[in-house]
């Protein structure tokens, strides 16, 4: 009979998320994992299969839980244009108040896989769709409450947004003040 684990599957994943969303997927070694989660290398790979398995569980932990959160905001109750600047706002005041500058792991791994890792880029993708579809939601929800003008194109605006999030994000990283986010969220739901 084999020995039980002496670890938590779900947690040791949470952990690597942490981790991959630090350091990005090539800067971390199976080292960095096996220090982070506290756990022996055999019990990595048996428990993982390797390095790329355990990065897309906790790219999908990722997109369930820190994306997730961002699609539950915009379905808040409440003014459209209201909850698509506090949304925003949050996300500007969580990456700044982040010591390490994470940013969004989705982005980040855009960046550093896309086009190279073809499951790595789908997660990537899905978890962009699913944003940019909440985005369009909530535009038809303006319209259809005329803070929106019904003239304007629901996906466009939706593929906007989108766009305005990942930019947003990669400028928390390297900006000192939220300033120029502030502007940028600012303009981004005046032009609605």
């Amino acid at each position: 009979m084999g020995r039980p684990k002496q670890f938590d599957p779900d947690v040791a994943i949470e952990q690597a998320m942490d981790v991959f969303w630090r350091k990005g997927y090539a800067r971390t070694t199976p080292q960095d994992l096996v220090d982070a989660l506290g756990i022996g290398k055999g019990s990595l790979y048996n428990t993982f299969g390797n390095k790329h398995a355990l990065f897309e569980q906790a790219l999908r932990r990722y997109r369930d839980s820190e994306a997730g959160a961002l699609v539950e905001m915009l379905e808040e109750p409440g003014p459209v244009k209201a909850r698509l600047r506090k949304t925003l706002g949050f996300l500007a005041e969580m990456d700044l108040a982040d010591p390490d500058r994470r940013g969004c792991m989705a982005v980040n791994t855009a960046a550093e896989l896309a086009g190279t890792d073809e499951a790595a880029t789908e997660l990537v993708q899905r978890m962009f769709a699913r944003t940019e579809d909440a985005f369009r939601a909530l535009i038809e929800e303006g319209q259809r409450s005329g803070e929106i003008a019904s003239e304007r194109d629901p996906a466009a605006l939706g593929s906007l947004l989108l766009n305005t999030v990942v930019g947003l994000r990669l400028m928390a990283r390297v900006t000192e003040s939220p300033d120029r986010l502030v502007r940028v969220i600012d303009a981004t739901v005046d032009s609605l």
